[in-house]
């Protein structure tokens, strides 16, 4: 390839030369045109030969050092092959000295498989006969000396399991009651609830009794248009100096006592006047009632809720259960709830949102049908509270059962704040009328001598006869009484039982948180026996 090259090149040079040669010399120069073209030629011809000599050269040198190289490498793989091949001799030999060694230990171990098979019969044969010797000495087969013993055993374990059981069970009742004591005792010193109560009535206070007619109006004109605007009773009786106002419904009357007492200010009481009074007053309660629910959820502190929230639990202010103010109750039961739920590990911020939204159904109207507790619970899964949170709510008052800690803290701590020492009151007639069905429904089972409600109703005690009751009967008895008191009649708080027969007292204490309301809640009861 290289010589082809080189005369290809020493062609065309002296091609071009000869050409060259021509143009400058002109015909003249013909003839030693020739001679250079001929000398080119010899020359190019020479060259290539002298650079087809050397590339032959060069060749032959290379395929010289391939060779060599070749034949290192093949001596290198036969030298490795050689190895690998006495390793795998090797290997075969020690392969097959082990299958030796092996198959040596293979007959070992079959005689002694053997042995040992000879020697077991052996001693089965031996521990048949012991067995037959020790049934003969004993009287009795291995099957009934096995059930003998593990009857015996059943039995110890069993005694000892049962005196394990109740030793704990006295243990834990008697911590479990200490903790509650002392949990609701700190809880409630820690809490600074006012005892105040309000009615269902609201006194305004009149400057002279004449302006009662004018509130009265002509043919009483101006007292219905107040009545049919507020929808509160106004009482215009002899009381000098004062009208009484009076509605279930606290917002109302608010609204009503504000809308006297500006129409009073003002002097001039007509329907017209008396109707902008009204709008004006509903207006500025609204703004009384956002007020109210927001400082309410500052005092929580549990928490943002939303806008509607806040202004329903603004209208609890005005609302009443038993006397008890239900927005103050709510905060008390918040409280209450935060310092359990701190003191047991529980989430306190679940409890407390819970307890702060317990009772927020009683806020709405008749309209919504149900019980404060599933309503309280719709409004806050509607506006977004955690299932912690309307667990608790629906499940304070049993309408669902507890399943969360924090659900059991705010039955709690609502039934503490409905039972502390006045937080409610209740008219004397209905007062009476509950001792004397607490005392009746005692009395009325067989071997009862006497009955007294004492504390209030908080506690009974049944006299009954010694010889128609024994101590057996003394205990189904109270819990029997204790039963129907929780099935039949309505009470809040914790009622105790004590049946009382020769100096000796058989009591039950129903913990029994009680609905808000007054209504009985269904919870498991716990006898203490004494």
């Amino acid at each position: 390839m290289l010589i082809a090259i080189a005369v290809a090149t020493g062609v065309v040079g002296g091609a071009i030369l000869a050409l060259v040669a021509v143009q400058v010399f002109g015909v003249t120069g013909v003839g030693k045109a020739r001679r250079l073209h001929r000398q080119i030629v010899e020359d190019a011809e020479r060259d290539a030969e002298a650079v087809r000599r050397e590339a032959q050269i060069e060749a032959r040198e290379q395929a010289v050092h391939l060779r060599a190289e070749i034949d290192a490498e093949l001596a290198d793989r036969r030298s490795a092959v050689v190895k690998v091949e006495e390793r795998v001799l090797a290997r075969e030999e020690e392969v097959e000295r082990r299958l030796v060694e092996v198959a040596r230990r293979d007959q070992g171990i079959s005689d002694r498989e053997t042995h040992l098979k000879s020697l077991q019969d052996d001693l089965k044969e031996v521990k048949r006969a012991q067995q037959a010797a020790l049934e003969r000495i004993s009287g009795m087969t291995q099957q009934e000396a096995k059930a003998q013993l593990l009857q015996r055993g059943e039995e110890l374990a069993r005694h000892d399991l049962a005196r394990r059981v109740r030793m704990l069970e006295e243990e834990a009742r008697a911590e479990s009651k200490r903790r509650a004591r002392n949990l609701v005792a700190d809880a409630l010193q820690r809490v600074a609830a006012s005892h105040a109560a309000e009615t269902t009535v609201t006194v305004v206070e009149l400057p002279s009794d004449d302006m009662k007619g004018r509130i009265i109006g002509r043919e009483g004109r101006n007292i219905r248009a107040l009545e049919h605007l507020t929808g509160v009773d106004f009482i215009i009786d002899d009381t000098p100096h004062a009208v009484v106002l009076s509605s279930f419904d606290g917002v109302r009357r608010e609204i009503a006592r504000l809308t006297l007492t500006k129409l009073i200010e003002d002097g001039r009481i007509h329907p017209a006047r008396i109707e902008e009074t009204y709008y004006q007053s509903k207006a500025e309660l609204e703004e009384v009632v956002r007020q109210a629910g927001e400082q309410a959820v500052f005092e929580a502190n549990c928490g943002p809720f939303h806008e509607e929230l806040q202004k329903t639990l603004g209208r609890l202010r005005f609302r009443t259960s038993y006397g008890q103010n239900v927005l103050k109750h709510t905060l008390e039961v918040v409280h209450l709830t935060g310092i359990m739920a701190t003191e047991l590990g529980a989430s306190v911020r679940t409890a407390k949102r819970a307890a702060m939204l317990h009772d927020i159904g009683k806020a709405m109207t008749h309209e919504m049908e149900g019980s404060h507790a599933l309503i309280s619970a719709q409004l806050a899964r509607r506006y977004g509270e955690p299932q912690g949170v309307v667990h608790a709510i629906e499940a304070h008052h049993y309408e669902v059962q507890p399943q969360t800690v924090e659900a059991v803290l705010v039955i709690a701590a609502d039934a503490i704040s409905a039972s502390r020492p006045g937080a409610r009151g209740e008219s004397l007639e209905h007062y009476i009328k509950r001792l004397e069905a607490l005392e009746e429904l005692a009395a009325a089972k067989p071997g009862v001598e006497k009955v007294y409600a004492l504390q209030a109703g908080r506690e009974i005690r049944v006299i009954v006869s010694p010889g128609e009751v024994g101590d057996e009967e003394a205990v189904l008895l109270s819990h029997e009484i204790a039963r129907e008191i929780e099935d039949q009649l309505e009470y809040p708080g914790q009622v105790k039982v004590t049946v009382i027969r020769e100096s000796r007292a058989v009591d039950i204490a129903r913990n029994h948180g009680g609905n808000g309301d007054g209504s009985a809640a269904h919870e498991p009861a716990q006898a203490d026996v004494a």
